[in-house]
């Protein structure tokens, strides 16, 4: 049984890792030539998702704060597996998620746009719709060892399927 530790520890070791160097939600390796998708820590991964909501302020302390991209990728990764449980609230995050509208980081796209698939706040169609045609127009990457826009394509259709029209 994994120890419930109170959030207050987390925004205090996490302070003090922030200045030196980060400790949680740094186990993320990011695809590379020879594999085309990420690997995080399921310990820890799990330890977050069994803490449910008591998580999400540390979690959106790291997406407010961090520019790492790797731990961006990974609180991402963290977010949509605590949606997948079932833990509430974290549409309301729509603010946090938004910083990174913009990312060119394909990691990060694919994450944000697997979380907004599901989470369908309105505010996120535009910001998807942008991301596809931005990355629509570059040339091809050849050492991107996979494509973003199929999730960020994916999301689109999601809200535009009659499943979600009112």
């Amino acid at each position: 049984m994994i120890q419930q530790i109170p959030i207050v520890n987390y925004q205090n070791s996490y302070q003090y890792q922030r200045q030196n160097q980060p400790y949680i939600c740094a186990s993320c390796q990011l695809p590379s030539n020879g594999k085309n998708y990420c690997t995080f820590d399921n310990n820890e991964v799990d330890y977050f998702v069994n803490q449910r909501e008591n998580a999400l302020p540390y979690l959106s302390d790291i997406l407010i704060h961090s520019n790492n991209e790797a731990q961006v990728t990974e609180a991402l990764y963290v977010m949509n597996r605590l949606h997948d449980s079932g833990v509430k609230g974290i549409e309301k995050l729509y603010p946090i998620f938004a910083r990174f509208n913009n990312t060119e980081s394909p990691n990060i796209q694919t994450f944000l746009a697997g979380i907004y698939r599901k989470i369908q706040v309105p505010d996120a169609f535009g910001p998807l719709v942008n991301m596809l045609i931005k990355n629509s127009l570059k040339p091809n990457n050849p050492n991107q060892p996979f494509d973003p826009n199929e999730e960020i394509g994916g999301a689109i259709l999601s809200y535009l399927s009659d499943r979600f029209r009112q």
